[in-house]
């Protein structure tokens, strides 16, 4: 319909309008290469179908047996519950957290969460010290199942002793671990 319309207009307007020089457009470089690097190797990641750090690796997580898990990058550890953990507890509505500062050794209880079928207590998977909490769960505690491995993180923390990282389960021993306690 408006192109119709324009297709009317146009040669009323194009005597009042001048017309301008067409200018040649530069040669357009391949879709791959306008992405940039970051964006090309997750592209070549995802179409070959290859695991590669720019991509997050469950691999580097640890786990608890009270479903938190834990990942380490320059000393700070981010903590999370698991996915299996925020499908137990159904919609997440409240989060009880620490305060930044706070000491916590190997299996204190750091917080709550509450939802709309349970509440559960938060334990520390190491021990160190509270650097960060996940201020966006005040408002949004939602996070937690929407993106319980990426926006709905916990708290993030000093790692006191590497040494406790070794005692956690990585992603395989937990997953059987989980099958272990379905049965």
């Amino acid at each position: 319909m408006a192109w119709r319309a324009l297709r009317r207009v146009g040669p009323v307007l194009a005597p009042r309008c001048p017309r301008l020089p067409r200018l040649p457009l530069p040669p357009r470089e391949p879709a791959a290469r306008r992405l940039g690097t970051s964006s090309l190797l997750l592209a070549e990641t995802i179409a070959s179908d290859k695991a590669v750090l720019s991509l997050p690796d469950l691999k580097s997580r640890k786990f608890t047996d009270k479903h938190e898990w834990i990942s380490v990058e320059n000393g700070i550890g981010t903590v999370g519950i698991s996915n299996f953990a925020q499908e137990a507890l159904g919609d997440v509505v409240y989060c009880s957290l620490p305060e930044v500062g706070t000491k916590l050794s190997k299996h204190d209880e750091f917080g709550a969460l509450e939802s709309v079928k349970a509440a559960s207590e938060l334990y520390s998977p190491l021990s160190g010290e509270v650097t960060e909490i996940n201020a966006a769960l005040a408002d949004n505690p939602g996070l937690v199942n929407k993106s319980c491995y990426k926006d709905g993180w916990l708290i993030k923390m000093t790692v006191a002793n590497p040494a406790e990282l070794d005692e956690l389960m990585t992603e395989d021993a937990y997953e059987k671990y989980i099958k272990s306690i379905e049965d």
